[in-house]
């Protein structure tokens, strides 16, 4: 019996040395000058930033979803203020702004306040006005929008490909060699002590 408790432990320590090779193989595949993310979407005319790939592994199908559904109703907001600055009420830049979310609304403020030295040559600084609100709306925010539903798209396969990536065939072959070595030494124990019961009870019939 202690033999056999021998084996079933180290079966045990063989699950953990399977589980810690996964996850320093995960470890490398997320790191920032790896090419993972690229790699996910390489069958695809597409790129994908590396900076993504570990949110991607770490979120679950109930986060993306719920993030989804955060990015349309954010995006509804943002049309709802373009159709005001479009609009012939008294205030549409009052009106429009006040329909964006607080965070879009913040980072329109950032905008306004962008240093002078950061605009590109034949660029002008945005006006605070409709007009310079609704190029901010129509360019930047939209083109974020389009951008995070694409890296949304993208999670399952970009999680794939690093999960595969964290596998090392070489070193998991070892050990599932050993874990067949132990597998069939545990069957040759239980088989023994089988015929050793069935012998018992033949001798105590007798």
């Amino acid at each position: 019996m202690e033999e056999i408790a021998g084996i079933l432990w180290r079966k045990r320590r063989l699950r953990l040395a399977e589980a810690a090779a996964h996850h320093q193989g995960l470890r490398s595949a997320l790191l920032p000058f790896h090419d993972t993310a690229e790699a996910a979407v390489a069958h695809l005319d597409t790129k994908v930033e590396q900076k993504h790939l570990s949110t991607a592994v770490k979120a679950t199908e109930a986060d993306t979803m719920e993030q989804l559904a955060d990015l349309e109703s954010d995006e509804s907001m943002t049309r709802r203020a373009l159709e005001m600055l479009g609009s012939k009420s008294r205030d549409p830049y009052k009106s429009a702004l006040a329909a964006i979310r607080d965070d879009t609304r913040a980072w329109w403020e950032d905008h306004l306040e962008s240093d002078p030295d950061e605009i590109e040559q034949g660029e002008s600084e945005t006006a605070n006005n409709a007009e310079g609100l609704r190029e901010f709306l129509e360019g930047d925010v939209m083109s974020w929008y389009a951008n995070r539903r694409k890296e949304l798209a993208l999670r399952p396969l970009i999680r794939d490909q690093a999960l595969g990536e964290a596998v090392d065939p070489n070193r998991l072959e070892r050990l599932a060699r050993y874990e067949v070595h132990l597998d069939r030494k545990l069957e040759r124990m239980l088989t023994m002590l089988i015929r050793l019961r069935d012998l018992r009870g033949e001798g105590v019939d007798s």
